[in-house]
């Protein structure tokens, strides 16, 4: 009891600062690709953007709300929705950062590389890519529109835990298993496409490393290309999520084998869920320099109007 202020003080914070990085990276993105030339990568990191918006009101909001122990604001179909979209980003930021890394790799390959045969360099098909993960990862979670219940509809003792206002009712062997094979299958597929993209980007960006040396050598000018800057900027949100991904994994794996009663320490696991939906927008805003100029333009002409 003590504890739950701060808790829902930083949880409130994180979701605060997210909520408005994640907000002025999607604007921001949108309109260079609305106004200027329609790169796929900006679509994609709009797409993120607002992943990360939905993860961070759907997983932090209610958890806010829950540490500074208001009243019990959600019915069954509340919770249905809010745990739903909870599942549904989470599944959707992996996979569009598997996306980002493989479209990022795409556009820096060489012209007759094999890369270049996967048709994702136009805005209709980076749309139907995106249509399709939303597609599969609605299908992946549709089991929750069942099982999630609000806590005054249904008899404690015959539930589990899902936070203060949330239950997951016990489901069937069968379902249980179908769909986190379904989860981890997503999980594998789409982490073993961003690790294969991420190597091949690496591999690329040290070939350029040793171009540049020798043309140093040569005392011959040389600018970086921006899309090998793009590629670095990726390369740096991929690993920015795999540790959160990863690091989550092993910490509610281990309070779930270790320790009886993690309800105290509940928090920590959440706190790893929304780390890289708070994170990333700083990380892009802070790499694109397009993007700092854009924020800096959309800042310049909200203060002339205020005047």
């Amino acid at each position: 009891m003590v504890l739950d202020p701060v808790k829902g003080t930083v949880f409130l914070c994180l979701t605060g600062l997210g909520t408005v990085g994640n907000t002025l990276v999607f604007v921001s993105y949108m309109h260079m690709f609305v106004s200027t030339e329609k790169k796929p990568i900006h679509l994609i990191l709009a797409h993120l953007a607002l992943t990360n918006i939905i993860m961070l009101l759907s997983k932090g909001m209610p958890r806010t709300i829950e540490a500074f122990n208001f009243g019990n604001f959600l019915d069954d179909t509340s919770c249905k929705v809010v745990v739903y979209l909870a599942r549904v980003s989470r599944g959707l930021s992996i996979c569009t950062s598997s996306l980002l890394t493989v479209v990022q790799a795409i556009t820096i390959s060489p012209r007759h590389s094999m890369w270049q045969r996967l048709n994702l360099k136009t805005p209709q098909n980076i749309l139907s890519s995106l249509l399709f993960l939303w597609i599969l990862n609605s299908l992946i979670s549709v089991n929750l529109t069942y099982y999630i219940k609000n806590i005054n509809s249904v008899n404690i003792t015959l539930v589990r835990k899902r936070g203060n206002y949330c239950y997951f009712l016990p489901e069937s062997w069968i379902t249980r298993w179908t769909f986190l094979f379904l989860m981890v299958l997503r999980d594998a597929v789409f982490q073993g496409a961003m690790g294969g993209a991420s190597g091949y980007m690496v591999f690329l960006l040290h070939k350029h490393h040793q171009h540049v040396l020798y043309l140093q050598n040569s005392k011959l000018l040389y600018k970086t290309p921006p899309e090998l800057r793009a590629a670095q900027s990726v390369l740096l949100l991929m690993v920015c999520f795999l540790f959160f991904y990863w690091a989550d994994c092993f910490i509610s794996l281990y309070f779930t084998l270790t320790i009886e009663n993690y309800s105290s320490v509940l928090y920590i696991p959440e706190f790893l869920t929304i780390g890289y939906a708070v994170l990333s927008p700083f990380m892009l805003i802070h790499r694109d320099g397009h993007l700092t100029r854009c924020c800096y333009t959309h800042e310049t002409v909200r203060n002339c109007l205020a005047q």
